[in-house]
Parts: structure tokens; sequence; C-alpha cells
């Protein structure tokens, strides 16, 4: 009988395992690189306030690798939903490449408008993000290096948490810690709602039944300038106003949210001398035509690396 030839274990550096020379016929090679260093632990349904008899959640996504030590970036992200209640998990794919590039991930759930109007969006999210501050070391936060993301109403409410931090539109919920971030990603969101319909739009932006009428309380938007003025970011902004850097993207054949409402944003921030990044993705509609894509999703990893990697 043929006797089957063992070799040691193999126990030194693994760049110096050796590698198999079998080919069989009809194999075909390749080598590659790996772009996704971490795995993705996935902790749901992590309650951070009760309000209006709503359990506000959020979702996290924390990068795990065996070597892994010390505390992750985070990235708070808001779903947009035209205010309403959000389909929470509608940009997972883009989530789960997020945090394989070393960024914890949290989807925070807001109260829709229809149960709370304007500011109650934004005072969730920031109440999520003290939240979250409080927790830092039970989920490996880092708790100095906090960006925010957000998709259509979902980034009009993400912008709102970033120029205003602890300031304007505030509860006092965790109030012994910051809702301050360090940088705000803004995917095609809506700016001054009372001109939303001044330009082409499949839906209309003024009724009380519209999603901008339900933000200010079911009412009209243009007869209600007063509700109005406090959902508008430019309000906020001043030469001497610290915010944090800022990056746009917005397609050009928005069909819902107009492109011209972030060049109002955008002329806004360049005016004040903000530090502010735009690109127009030509040809893009609203969420998707071109945001469904590894090349947006690496402008994101980019800028948040570039504002979040010390």
């Amino acid at each position: 009988m043929d006797q089957k030839r063992y070799i040691p274990l193999f126990d030194g550096p693994l760049n110096d395992f050796p590698e198999s020379d079998e080919l069989p016929d009809g194999v075909k090679t390749i080598r590659l690189t790996d772009q996704y260093a971490y795995h993705v632990d996935f902790k749901p349904n992590i309650e951070y306030a009760i309000r209006d008899n709503e359990r506000l959640l959020l979702h996290l996504l924390l990068p795990k690798k065996n070597d892994a030590t010390g505390s992750f970036p985070l990235v708070v992200f808001v779903q947009g939903s035209a205010w309403h209640r959000q389909d929470i998990f509608q940009h997972l794919q883009h989530m789960v490449r997020i945090c394989e590039h070393g960024f914890a991930v949290a989807m925070v759930q807001y109260r829709p408008s229809d149960i709370a109007p304007f500011p109650a969006q934004v005072q969730d999210v920031k109440t999520a993000i003290r939240f979250l501050r409080s927790k830092a070391d039970t989920f490996q936060i880092d708790p100095s290096r906090i960006g925010i993301w957000g998709d259509s109403s979902g980034a009009h409410t993400a912008v709102l948490v970033g120029i205003t931090s602890d300031g304007e539109l505030d509860t006092t919920l965790y109030s012994e810690y910051s809702a301050a971030v360090r940088c705000i990603v803004d995917w095609y969101g809506p700016t001054d709602i009372s001109l939303m319909n001044t330009t082409d739009s499949v839906q209309d932006h003024i009724q009380p039944d519209s999603p901008e009428g339900y933000l200010v309380g079911q009412k009209n938007v243009l007869e209600n300038p007063t509700l109005v003025a406090p959902t508008i970011p430019m309000n906020y902004l001043s030469a001497d106003r610290k915010i944090p850097p800022i990056l746009m993207m917005h397609g050009s054949k928005d069909q819902l949210v107009h492109f011209h409402q972030s060049c109002i944003f955008y002329n806004a921030l360049r005016a004040l001398g903000k530090d502010v990044t735009f690109y127009k993705l030509e040809g893009a509609y609203h969420a998707f035509g071109g945001f469904n894509c590894d090349e947006a999703v690496q402008i994101v990893i980019e800028y948040l690396k570039s504002q979040l990697s010390t």
C-alpha cells in the first residue's frame, strides 16, 4: 500500500505560504487584490429614543477584522423618504460598501412628517448622534470622527443637522454629548422648498398634501413663509459661522428635486467661502441613473477618508 507523505504544519509568515503550481487543463488564472478589507457585523433595531409613541431605531453596520484594534470612524446615514416613513434599508448596498472600507455606519430612523412635522426629523437625528457618542466604547466608535450622509429628504435633514450642530433645531436628550459632525455628504437634497415649483418637476411641491406641505404641518408652502423659513439651510449660514465641509452630488435630470436646488445651496456656500465640493452627474435622475454604481460610492468613500481618517 502506498504511504502518503505528510509535511509539517506551516508556521511562518502568511506571505511566505507556498503558492500551488497545479493547473489542470482548461483552468483560467487570474490575480486580484482585495478592495474590501473588513467584514460587516450587523446590529439592527437599536432603540435610541421614543417620541410621539414612536420607537426610534437605528441599525448599525460595524467593520470587523481579525487583527483590527481601536475604534472606527462613524458615518450616520439618513435615508430619504419625502419626509414620510423611511424604507430604512433602501441604500443598504451602499452602506455595506462603506463599512467594508473601515467605517461604522448607523442608518437612522426619524419621525415621519405625518406624525411630527419639521423640525422633528432634525431633532431625531441629532439625538441619535448623541446616543451613539454615549455608546462609543460599546460599539468601537471614535466619537471625534463622525460624518453624516443623507439622500433626498434625508440629505435635507443631514445638512441641517451638520450646519446647526449644537445650536438651533435641537432637544435636550443626551445633551451632555455633542451632535457635531466633521463632514456632510448631500445627495440630491432639497434646499428651498418654496422654490421647488419654479423648476421642472413631476410632482407638486406646494399644496398641503405634497411632501413639502406635510413637512410644514400639512399646509400650503407658499402661504406659510414663517413655517418654511426654518427649513431652508441657507438661512443658517453666515460668514463667521463655522460649518463642516460638504460634498454634494446631484443628477442633471432629477425629476423630483431639481438640480437647481443644489445650485442654490452651493452658490450660497461659495459666496461665504465655505468648504464645498459639488459633482453634477450628467444624465442622472433622482436616486438612479448614476448613483447606484461603484464610481459614485467611491467618490463618497474617498471624501470620507479625507475628512475622517485622523
